[in-house]
């Protein structure tokens, strides 16, 4: 009979009070992790010998349960602060522990300027590990990334200036630097008038010639569209349909214009019916109310709605008289709606014959045929409404 695997040692984290070194022992050994607690504190009174075991051991020995290594989850844990502020104190402990045993070049004017800057460096390590690699990620980096990046670098130049002075090195530079200093202060002094000036005068530059292209732009508009169609107007002043037509065509144009809500070439839905208002308006001379709400792409589908909806308009043009015709379209996520309403003296729906195929085929069919639905709602004397659907 074979004898059982020893159980390796793990740490436990959750036991622990830092790494769980000291639970993860006293779980493999069967005692009370207070006992190990208590020695690894004595070790470290009488020399200190213990911190640096402590830490090599919080490295190197695995977690209880999946975990990742204790390097990487030290330098990706989202308490960069607290993993900056321990490597600073490690680095204290160990540069202590060699003053107590007498190293020669471990003395206060080497060991604070070390501290400080492992603090920094941890803190831009651990950024380092947690930034993106694409450039395009970088530049959307959080500010809070920025500014701990920003704080280890202060404090890794911070300690090596500490060292340079308390070591007497930045008397030489300072008789160069300060001169130089002195002279660039004095230097802005006297052509900071002059650069505030210019910077101001550059911005003044660019308003007026930005308003100056958007006059421009308005006034070619204004040529193109609305002068043109009060040549027209003038033309056929004896056609009263016609002027009527003329201005909301340029009603429309210029609405559409003014709200500049899609990029210019883009044909949606919303601009698809639109499009087609207006060139039924244009053709049959009746007025057409359009009133949409959301948009949407034009795929397949959307484009069968919009000819279903052209052959409505087309018919109420036809049959409703010289009253407006109403289009509303509602869009939202998948599901589109579209309601044509008019005045007219309406029909029964079972009376059409059945070689009418205007409303059987070129609006129920196509929509039915592209998984959509149509309605006719329609009683001679109170008008029409189609109803024009396409769901997900």
């Amino acid at each position: 009979m074979s004898s059982a695997a020893p159980v390796a040692v793990r740490r436990d984290p959750q036991h622990g009070y830092l790494g769980g070194v000291c639970a993860g022992f006293a779980a493999r050994v069967g005692i009370d992790p207070l006992l190990i607690r208590i020695g690894f504190i004595a070790a470290v009174a009488l020399g200190g010998v213990a911190i640096p075991l402590y830490a090599l051991a919080w490295v190197l020995i695995p977690a209880e349960g999946p975990e990742r290594p204790s390097v990487q989850r030290l330098l990706t844990r989202s308490d960069t602060w607290l993993v900056a502020a321990g490597m600073g104190c490690l680095t204290a402990a160990g540069l202590l522990l060699l003053r107590a045993w007498d190293v020669w070049f471990v003395d206060d004017r080497f060991l604070w300027p070390a501290v400080i800057a492992a603090t920094g460096g941890a803190l831009i390590w651990r950024q380092s590990q947690t930034a993106p690699e694409r450039v395009a990620e970088r530049a959307r980096l959080p500010r809070q990334t920025v500014n701990r990046a920003t704080a280890g670098a202060a404090l890794v130049v911070g300690g090596a200036l500490i060292f340079l002075y308390v070591n007497d090195a930045l008397a030489p530079a300072r008789d160069v630097v300060l001169p130089v200093l002195v002279i660039l202060v004095a230097v802005a002094i006297i052509l900071a008038p002059w650069w505030i000036r210019l910077v101001r005068g550059l911005a003044d530059e660019r308003d007026a010639r930005i308003r100056s292209q958007e006059r421009a732009e308005v006034a070619a508009h204004l040529h193109d569209s609305v002068l043109q169609t009060l040549a027209l107007v003038q033309k056929r002043a004896d056609d009263p349909r016609e002027v009527a037509a003329l201005a909301r065509r340029q009603e429309r144009e210029l609405r559409a214009w003014l709200n500049n809500t899609r990029p210019s070439g883009e044909v949606t839905l919303a601009s698809a019916l639109e499009a087609a208002a207006a060139e039924v308006e244009a053709d049959h001379h009746v007025p057409i109310d359009v009133v949409t709400v959301g948009d949407g792409p034009l795929d397949e589908r959307a484009a069968a709605l919009v000819a279903a909806a052209r052959e409505a308009l087309v018919n109420a043009s036809k049959f409703a008289g010289p009253e407006p015709i109403s289009l509303y379209a509602e869009v939202a996520d998948d599901r589109a709606e579209v309601f044509v309403r008019d005045r007219g003296p309406g029909f029964a729906v079972d009376d059409v014959p059945s070689d009418r195929r205007g409303v059987r085929d070129s609006i129920v069919g196509r929509m039915e045929r592209h998984g959509g639905r149509a309605t006719v709602h329609s009683t001679p004397g109170h008008g029409t409404e189609v109803e024009l659907v396409i769901e997900p």
